[in-house]
């Protein structure tokens, strides 16, 4: 997926607190992470989200591990 999450991921002054949104949903980020934590499944959020592609949860999946990467940068 590398840098393709740029595309899906918005950041909205307005929305959601501003927080990390999906194509400018108000479905935040930290909301699919958080269901797939839980233990849902992909399947189960597409099917609990219809306005969500797999394409979505992978973009969600490769802001995180940018984020996770940056954290681990500053502080190296």
């Amino acid at each position: 997926m590398n840098e393709q999450w740029r595309s899906r991921i918005t950041l909205e002054p307005g929305k959601r607190s501003g927080k990390a949104c999906i194509r400018g949903l108000r479905i935040t980020v930290y909301d699919v992470l958080s269901y797939l934590a839980a233990g849902m499944t992909t399947e189960e959020i597409l099917s609990d989200f219809s306005a969500l592609t797999q394409e979505d949860i992978q973009a969600c999946l490769a802001f995180a591990a940018e984020r996770e990467r940056r954290i681990v940068m500053a502080v190296a």
